[in-house]
């Protein structure tokens, strides 16, 4: 389709054809890793006091005071950096911490969980260099890049680390991220977690989580769960999301929106086989809109897998999702949704259909 291009009854489209994710093959490097492991452009602004608890669900409420108090009492010397030297200056505290160094948030998807991990953050009396907020695919990503030993020297001078998403999906994450863990809670690091699924469950569905029962128990001592219940805020009180569009709506939308991407699902998905996860959020950098034609079921586990992480990054962003084809509650087949991984299905419909939602004014009407 040439620029030009007008559809019958339309003027002439944009000047500029839309971008196309299938031609995006970015580099990401190390130090991009660490230094983007902030919270994500929609939670820039969130704090405690703007989160909107149910008044049906006291949990919501109650974990907006622990986390509070939580943020306090990770203040002192450290918070400025100062006594740094003393703390992490290549030697292991006097004695070890007991108890718990972390809280692990769990509840369904929407609650607000990712709200309040990224207000704990925001209130952590600590420079933005002392404290680390990312993704459990992120964090694991980082160790990926690095190494182990330079992802522990990394992350051990850091007050508090942020986990957004924390979910076990094979026996090498479980080891891995336990070793991790201890180590980082052994130099004094602060933990915070959110999760669909209790700490001591973590796996559970995907592999033979018995055989790594103590890698699993070592990841629950380090938390202190926290459950926050309610519905989907995502879709409280929201209408439906709007219905899939015809492909020529979505092309023309493509074409009428500045920094707006046009893919063919299928060819989308294909795609997403070739770029490391890690890489998907650097895939988003820039857009105004996503424009998809021939959405269809995902044919495949590690296809949707994949393309929840898409979901996630393109929700951080706020990115429009503007699609044709199947709707996004017919993404994962009865079985995905049954599975080990529904949680993360369920989580990537929830957040598909309200950026579907904040892409229905792209459409002219």
């Amino acid at each position: 389709m040439s620029s030009s291009t007008a559809f019958p009854g339309q003027s002439p489209l944009a000047e500029t054809a839309p971008l196309s994710l299938c031609a995006r093959e970015p580099h990401v490097p190390a130090d991009r890793l660490v230094s983007e492991m902030v919270p994500p452009p929609r939670f820039d602004s969130v704090r405690f006091h703007t989160y909107v608890p149910d008044p049906n669900q006291h949990s919501q409420s109650e974990a907006v005071t622990v986390l509070s108090g939580f943020a306090a009492g990770l203040g002192g010397s450290h918070a400025t950096g100062a006594g740094r030297r003393k703390w992490f200056g290549g030697r292991k505290p006097d004695r070890k911490p007991t108890g718990p160094r972390g809280v692990y948030l769990d509840g369904g998807y929407g609650v607000g969980k990712t709200h309040l991990l990224a207000s704990l953050w925001h209130a952590t009396p600590a420079e933005p260099s002392l404290k680390a907020f990312g993704t459990f695919v992120e964090l694991t990503n980082l160790v990926g890049a690095l190494g182990f030993q330079q992802t522990v020297q990394t992350l051990s001078g850091h007050r508090l680390l942020c986990i957004d998403e924390f979910e076990l999906d094979d026996p090498g994450d479980t080891v891995l991220v336990s070793s991790l863990l201890s180590r980082l809670v052994e130099q004094g690091v602060a933990l915070a977690a959110t999760s669909n699924t209790l700490p001591g469950k973590l796996g559970e569905g995907r592999f033979a989580a018995a055989d790594f029962l103590r890698e699993i128990q070592g990841l629950s001592a380090h938390f202190r769960p926290l459950r926050i219940d309610g519905e989907d805020y995502r879709h409280r009180g929201l209408p439906e999301a709007p219905p899939p569009y015809s492909d020529e709506q979505v092309t023309r939308a493509a074409y009428a929106t500045p920094g707006a991407s046009l893919d063919d699902f299928p060819g989308l998905l294909g795609h997403l086989a070739r770029v490391h996860p890690s890489r998907y959020g650097a895939l988003t950098d820039e857009l105004g809109a996503v424009c998809l034609t021939g959405v269809s079921a995902v044919p495949d586990q590690s296809t949707a897998l994949r393309l929840v992480v898409l979901a996630d990054r393109l929700y951080d962003r706020e990115v429009p999702v503007l699609a044709s084809g199947l709707p996004f509650d017919k993404l994962f087949s009865d079985e995905m949704l049954n599975g080990g991984y529904r949680k993360k299905y369920f989580r990537a419909i929830s957040r598909l259909t309200a950026l579907a939602r904040d892409a229905k004014g792209l459409v002219a009407q």
